[in-house]
């Protein structure tokens, strides 16, 4: 009988998607898996049911409509302060992770090195995995996950090809500095590096933090596929819709392969996440400024129960120090967790190809405010 292809030969669903299954099992609260089920905003779940009622379901263009890549290039240079061509460099996909996937098997070969900074999202290191792509990693430190020029370029080897970089990172929240950034620049240019990031958690940022698109910085522009989406923004993250920018001829591949392994993006919902784009500003600070507040209620309440809070500088993730819990390993911390308390996280050991995560675990407080508190109300409850 036929069986598993060797290209999935060690490859298992990721421990987030596991701890979400035992969170359902146990019927707790789920601060694991980024699920991010707040309510989708007016003007993006109007556009939707107009769409559908307007029968705007055929096929699109498998790079996506013309209205929606319009509104990409106005945003790019608004928000994140480098012009597109909506027509020749923005590619609508099925998602971000599906630009991610198309970037690898449009610009990369099987047997290239793939740079990784961990912690890392364990889709970028699973995707290069199933597409031949030979992973390298560079481990940044809690708590401040600086990145050092030296240290990036000791990384690089004569194998490598590209470099991934996650702003605001998912899991730590790390927000790459401008220096850090022109280091990379320099590195990328010098070693002739393909540069992919994935900013997914631009908007969602804190104490006045500036989200900084590499593709801005020096010569970076011409070697990046800069990946962005709109399923965190807009809370709609099984919409599946994300986008990648890219110089032409990087686009044109990546389109090629966004046809044959999607065909398209969803139309309709192309079509409402056009409408999102004109959402006012006020949108998006009121949006960061409620994460603000659920991200101090987390921390504060991990630290008060001993397990120190790595506050993020963005997206909508916290690491926790869970030594006191004198586990055996993060997994079994987790589990601990969601057995004694009815709150899942996800182990640290899901975001490092080493131990370095073994003393941590993820929490996610993408939720309703109120299903947050009776989850910081459970951990309290716990330590008392």
């Amino acid at each position: 009988m036929p069986g598993r292809s060797r290209r999935l030969a060690g490859l298992v669903q990721s421990d987030i998607r596991a701890m979400t299954r035992a969170c359902e099992a146990a019927g707790g609260i789920n601060l694991g898996q980024g699920i991010c089920d707040l309510p989708t905003p007016p003007l993006v779940r109007d556009g939707a049911i107009r769409a559908i009622q307007e029968r705007k379901s055929t096929y699109s263009y498998a790079e996506g409509i013309a209205p929606l890549r319009e509104k990409i290039a106005l945003k790019l240079a608004r928000d994140n302060g480098f012009e597109a061509d909506p027509v020749s460099e923005i590619v609508v996909t099925t998602g971000s992770a599906a630009a991610f996937a198309c970037a690898l098997h449009a610009l990369l070969d099987p047997g290239d090195g793939l740079l990784i900074l961990e912690p890392y999202y364990g889709y970028h290191l699973n995707a290069a995995l199933l597409a031949g792509i030979e992973p390298r990693f560079l481990t940044l430190e809690a708590p401040d996950f600086a990145l050092d020029e030296e240290a990036l370029g000791a990384a690089v080897d004569a194998g490598t090809r590209a470099l991934v970089l996650c702003t605001p990172s998912n899991p730590s929240g790390k927000m790459f500095t401008r220096a850090e950034l022109e280091a990379v620049e320099r590195v990328a240019v010098e070693r002739d590096l393909l540069v992919i990031t994935d900013e997914i958690y631009e908007y969602i940022r804190y104490d006045g933090r500036e989200h900084i698109s590499p593709a801005t910085i020096g010569k970076l522009r011409e070697r990046t596929v800069s990946i962005m989406g709109l399923s965190k923004t807009f809370s709609i993250t099984g919409w599946r819709l994300g986008y990648a920018v890219a110089p032409p001829e990087m686009a044109r591949a990546m389109t090629l392969v966004h046809d044959l392994f999607y065909i398209c993006a969803p139309t309709p919902l192309q079509h409402a996440a056009a409408a999102g784009f004109d959402a006012p500003p006020s949108f998006f600070t009121d949006m960061a400024a409620e994460y603000a507040q659920k991200r101090a209620l987390l921390c504060d309440t991990l630290d008060a129960v001993g397990l120190r809070a790595i506050r993020p500088q963005g997206a909508y993730y916290v690491l926790a120090d869970v030594s006191s819990l004198e586990a055996a390993s993060a997994k079994d911390a987790a589990m601990r967790l969601l057995e004694e308390t009815g709150v899942a996280s996800v182990p640290g050991s899901a975001f490092y190809s080493g131990d370095a995560g073994e003393s941590l675990v993820r929490f996610c407080y993408a939720k309703e405010l109120d299903e947050l508190e009776e989850a910081c109300r459970r951990l309290r409850a716990w330590r008392a």
